[in-house]
């Protein structure tokens, strides 16, 4: 039977770093198979809650559930933390590919490494993955060898093949060229229409009114209003988002 429970689940969740408060009691769910954008100003705590989804970050209060993971518990453990790592998949602003491994070797790793698969059964699902992304034809290039947007691409096949049910995307466009950006969206809006339960942290406005199902919008720690994608960004209610999205350039209203 399929999962009815919400995804993710964060209920008054705080997170702070000394006496600097990043996350001031926020609360929300993630249901299965949506896709929220998540975007504010930069310091505004947007990538401090993704990072706090697959434990990157701990919380420093309230209560997170991701995929049914109780994150919050003091008796975590390391079998949880790896049973995280394998359902929830991030994507980085910054490739984190090895520059030594070649484009394949870079997806067969942690297949092998973490979920055990042989060798054989490792490069056929990173080659299946290549392939969904365009970038088959690149399996024996090193990623000094291809631009930012296809490592970007090559990023986000290697997380496809551990198999995730949730992706995290902490804006994952903004190290890119502006000429880049349009190849790794099309991927990541191929990945929302199939269905893959989805977070994204980003300053593309566009991308957030065609392929999210609902907006966040944080704002200090807080926030500040959520809906629709299309409502919310067309409609924005308060003042502190109209002045974000006027700010936004080649943003229009």
């Amino acid at each position: 039977m399929e999962n009815s429970t919400p995804a993710i689940i964060f209920e008054n969740i705080e997170k702070n770093f000394g006496s600097l408060k990043v996350l001031k009691g926020i609360s929300g769910e993630i249901n299965r198979g949506e896709v929220v954008a998540v975007i504010g100003s930069s310091g505004c705590g947007k990538s401090t809650l993704l990072r706090c989804f697959n434990r990157l970050e701990t919380i420093s209060g309230g209560r997170l559930v991701v995929n049914d993971i109780p994150l919050h518990q003091s008796n975590f453990n390391n079998q949880q933390l790896r049973q995280l790592r394998t359902q929830v998949g991030m994507v980085f602003q910054q490739f984190n590919l090895f520059p030594h491994l070649s484009v394949l070797e870079n997806l067969t790793l942690a297949q092998r490494k973490v979920l055990g698969k042989s060798p054989n059964e490792s490069v056929q699902m990173a080659r299946f993955y290549l392939e969904k992304v365009g970038l088959l034809d690149k399996a024996s290039a090193y990623p000094e060898q291809i631009s930012g947007g296809q490592k970007q691409r090559v990023a986000i096949a290697r997380s496809l093949c551990m198999n995730p049910q949730i992706m995290l995307f902490d804006e994952p466009t903004s190290a890119l060229d502006p000429e880049l950006v349009g190849e790794v969206l099309q991927v990541m809006q191929q990945l929302a229409a199939e269905g893959m339960t989805m977070v994204v942290v980003t300053h593309e406005m566009q991308f957030a009114r065609e392929a999210a199902h609902r907006v966040i919008f944080l704002d200090k720690g807080i926030i500040a209003e959520q809906g629709p994608a299309n409502n919310l960004l067309s409609h924005p209610q308060s003042d502190r988002l109209r002045f974000f999205l006027s700010r936004l350039m080649n943003y229009e209203l």
